[in-house]
């Protein structure tokens, strides 16, 4: 009667505790999202990409939907801008008439280069990780700004 109970026991009671005391691994590697070709990017004028990208969450993988505010410079260089305004983290978008980004909740003001040109937002937008391969965009891990 004991040894059916013991091996029950070991049989519910390991798997719990290899669950417990070891954490699955962190597949921390740098993921390159496709973001699309960057000859179809006007040159100096922002434009919003939309991107899927994975996370591990413990043991499942979800497919995320993100964006990013793209720029291609006039010397094909590419800059891509997080989505969120640095004061409290709200949706920015592109003000064609005044040629800068606007937090429309508390009026921060962004330029082209994504320095703070007015508003309460501490530091620049923050920026992904990016680099051109065949002609296309591929965006990596989103770095947070620094300074004023």
């Amino acid at each position: 009667m004991y040894g059916m109970w013991a091996a029950m026991s070991a049989a519910l009671g390991l798997p719990a505790l290899v669950f417990l005391l070891f954490p699955p691994k962190a597949r921390k590697q740098n993921q390159w999202v496709d973001a699309g070709d960057i000859a179809k990017l006007p040159p100096n004028s922002p434009v919003e990409l939309t991107f899927r990208r994975n996370r591990v969450d413990g043991w499942k993988v979800i497919s995320e939907k993100s964006t990013a505010w793209v720029v291609k410079q006039a010397d094909n260089s590419v800059v891509a801008y997080g989505p969120q305004c640095t004061h409290l983290g709200c949706a920015y978008h592109w003000e064609d008439k005044q040629n800068q980004f606007l937090c429309p909740c508390h009026s921060s003001l962004f330029g082209l280069d994504g320095k703070v040109v007015d508003g309460p937002a501490p530091r620049p937008l923050d920026r992904y990780d990016v680099k051109v391969e065949a002609g296309k965009l591929l965006i990596g891990d989103l770095r947070r700004s620094e300074g004023v």
